[in-house]
């Protein structure tokens, strides 16, 4: 049979056997007016919207037929790994620039994920406007509406009420007409009789597909690299310059080709899917009745470790029941005998009764022994001690180990809990949490995060709310809208097949006082090729004491100046209140960092300082005793020394609580990762231990400028930014 024959072969399938192809994976209903994503995957207009929207006071131009209209609006970029995270994402999906000095584009929400096959779906600058209608789809879901509401019918749109039930509509006009109303709205003799109509629709389409890139041109060629219509001018100067593209007719003979024996092929093996069906029905079968089976098992043992807690239980309280009655006798049997030395009571009061005997014979009988039970009862009066011990400290219970046992109680194919790598996590306003999978642990399906913030969030057992992360099909993920200045508990456990591990052992951060502040390094203004390294990404710079440096030395000699090479950052700040952290290295003969404001940067560039003074800066950390005097003065920048593995904390310092005055409190170990934090407002910077976030440092610093974060190197000496505060630049490059 040749490949037409069996194409007219083909029955037609009823419209409602198709509905779960018809239902949109996010909003799961029937589709309106579905675009198709780059991943080919269809999603609803109005679902794609409300995806990158959420929270935000944007919307789009469509541009084109091929997509709804809308206005545009700012939209930022942001990392999406999963359905489930996209209202987070979304919440956290603007990133702020306050005081960028730089004009720049503001960022785009232009990434999500598909919600059919979870790839990052990015539309570009141009947003959804690059997207085009499901045309087809959407006829489909039209008969589907039409078969499914068999009984009403379309109505005319132009008529008069009562309005009489349409017999065509006209594609041009995309209205549905009577007979009577489509003659009267389209007239012989006029261009509208020459309109498209069909029969009875919902739906209606344009005649030609437009391209959305080039709104004013027909879609006329097929790019096989990206697997969507394009129009000339796409292959002649656009996205598109550079792929294989082949002609519209050429491309629907093919994948119709490829389509019908992909259809053919299925309907042929109609009996071996019906034998799978029938596998599948009977694996159904079996994981109920198994499921149900491991159910019963496991009541079975949690019932006999109820039973011997029972046990052990009801033995340990008679244990407690029996000491407690024992030494209740004890003592109420002493507090008889002390009763007994009462006057006119007891032993007391006998003993007086035996003193009013005259007979001599018989009041040395009975004396000889009162005398004695007497004599015992004064020694005990004098040396007085409890008979029993109140206290029952030996039946105090540890169940500690055996609470650790409990949690730990896992089926035999659960693996190991992971830890998280403390080297690797970073967290801001942002959290990049790390961790590590046991090496002979067992295979698992996915991880999932669980954080919650100290202090805050109550729940019923009195600790702080756990937030569970979406599941995480890698060894990180990124938590969003963390509160700033505020200590963060997180854990983390493995699933496999729904299975999951005990948790991995709590680690605590504690975020910075503010967002952070993204940027990288300027290697425009002041940078010193010579001296300096920067790396490709302009995230690092690296000094080397060459043979430059040792020329600059030797000059001294002879009056030269030898000064520090300094490095900003390529962004500046005039407001708000921001955070940034980085990593010295060790081994650094003398690095600079802080702030400084736009206006000394090009003093210190244009006129550099002799720095074979001990006196050249007052705030170079050298003991010159300058610093007392220019410490009270608020200055247009801030620097903190840095070096040959320590921190030098000015003499002046205003935090004096954190350090003396004498100058081995003021040398402190230099921190793994410094921080600073700049209040432009109020005026201070502060210096931090960022993996402890411990202030070492603070001053009052004048931000009436544009104030930049200030590095200055002199030897060997190597700074690198941390990723966090890179990576929404770096992004957008």
């Amino acid at each position: 049979m040749s490949a037409v024959s069996r194409r007219n072969s083909i029955l037609p399938v009823p419209i409602k056997n198709i509905e779960r192809e018809l239902i949109c994976p996010i909003c799961k209903e029937l589709f309106t007016h579905p675009l198709i994503l780059p991943c080919q995957h269809s999603v609803c207009h109005k679902c794609v919207r409300e995806l990158l929207l959420l929270n935000h006071e944007d919307s789009f131009d469509a541009g084109s037929e091929c997509s709804l209209p809308g206005s545009p609006g700012p939209r930022s970029r942001v990392p999406s790994p999963s359905m489930e995270r996209l209202d987070r994402l979304a919440r956290s999906g603007s990133i702020s620039s306050p005081g960028w000095r730089r004009g720049s584009v503001t960022p785009r929400i232009t990434t999500f994920p598909c919600p059919g096959c979870q790839h990052d779906v990015d539309l570009g600058e141009r947003g959804m406007s690059m997207l085009f209608r499901n045309f087809t789809l959407e006829s489909i879901v039209e008969r589907y509406r039409q078969a499914a509401r068999a009984a009403v019918a379309i109505m005319c749109n132009m008529c008069k009420p009562p309005q009489q039930e349409a017999t065509k509509s006209c594609m041009d006009c995309k209205a549905s007409y009577c007979n009577e109303c489509f003659k009267f709205h389209h007239p012989w003799g006029t261009p509208k009789a020459q309109h498209e109509y069909v029969g009875p629709t919902m739906n209606f389409r344009p005649k030609v597909l437009m391209c959305p890139e080039h709104e004013m041109e027909k879609v006329n060629m097929y790019c096989e690299v990206c697997r969507r219509p394009v129009c000339h001018l796409c292959k002649l100067g656009g996205s598109h310059a550079n792929h294989k593209v082949t002609t519209m007719s050429s491309a629907y003979k093919i994948l119709k080709e490829k389509l019908s024996k992909a259809i053919h092929y299925l309907i042929s093996k109609e009996d071996q899917v019906k034998t799978q069906i029938s596998h599948l029905e009977v694996l159904i079968n079996e994981t109920e009745e198994n499921g149900q089976l491991a159910e019963r098992r496991t009541n079975e043992h949690f019932e006999r470790l109820f039973e011997t807690l029972q046990e052990r239980k009801f033995e340990m309280l008679r244990s407690i029941e029996q000491s407690r009655t024992r030494r209740l006798d004890q003592l109420r049997g002493q507090v008889d005998e002390y009763q007994g030395m009462l006057e006119n009571s007891g032993l007391v009061g006998y003993a007086q009764e035996v003193l009013k005997e005259t007979d001599q014979s018989c009041f040395v009988q009975t004396a000889k022994q009162l005398h004695t039970r007497i004599a015992k009862s004064t020694e005990s009066l004098k040396t007085f001690h409890p008979v029993a011990d109140p206290s029952f400290d030996e039946f105090v219970l540890d169940t500690s180990r055996e609470e650790t046992l409990l949690k730990e109680l896992c089926f035999g194919g659960v693996p190991d809990p992971p830890i998280i790598d403390l080297s690797r996590s970073r967290v801001y306003n942002e959290g990049l949490v790390c961790w590590q999978l046991a090496e002979d642990t067992l295979a698992t399906d996915h991880q999932v995060l669980e954080y919650r913030r100290l202090g805050v969030e109550q729940d019923e057992e009195g600790g702080s709310r756990w937030h569970p992360s979406v599941p995480v099909y890698g060894s990180s993920t990124v938590v969003c809208d963390l509160e700033a200045n505020s200590l963060y508990s997180f854990r983390v456990r493995s699933c496999h097949n729904s299975l999951y591990s005990p948790y991995s052992p709590e680690v605590t951060f504690h975020t910075p006082p503010a967002p952070v502040f993204g940027f990288l390094f300027n290697d425009k203004c002041g940078f010193s090729s010579e001296r300096l390294t920067l790396s490709k990404l302009r995230d690092s710079v690296e000094s080397a004491a060459g043979m430059a440096f040792l020329l600059a030395a030797e000059r001294v000699q002879t009056g030269s100046y030898m000064g520090l090479d300094y490095i900003i950052g390529d962004t500046g700040i005039s407001q708000g209140r921001h955070y940034w952290a980085f990593r010295v290295e060790p081994h650094s003969y003398l690095v600079k960092v802080g702030v400084a404001s736009d206006s000394k940067l090009l003093e210190w560039i244009h006129n550099p300082r002799d720095t074979s003074s001990p006196r050249y800066d007052h705030d170079s950390g050298h003991d010159s005793g300058s610093e007392d005097t220019c410490y009270d003065l608020s200055q247009p920048f801030t620097l903190l020394t840095v070096g040959m593995g320590k921190v030098f904390i000015p003499k002046a310092s205003i935090s004096s609580a954190t350090v003396g005055n004498d100058h081995g409190n003021r040398v402190l170990p230099m921190p793994q990762r410094i921080g600073v934090y700049l209040d432009y407002e109020a005026g201070r910077v502060y210096f931090y231990d960022a993996n402890t976030m411990r202030c070492l440092y603070e001053r009052q610093v004048d931000c009436t400028g544009t104030m930049y974060p200030a590095f200055g190197l002199m030897g060997s000496g190597k700074v690198h930014l941390e990723e966090f505060i890179t990576a929404k630049r770096l992004s957008y490059m």
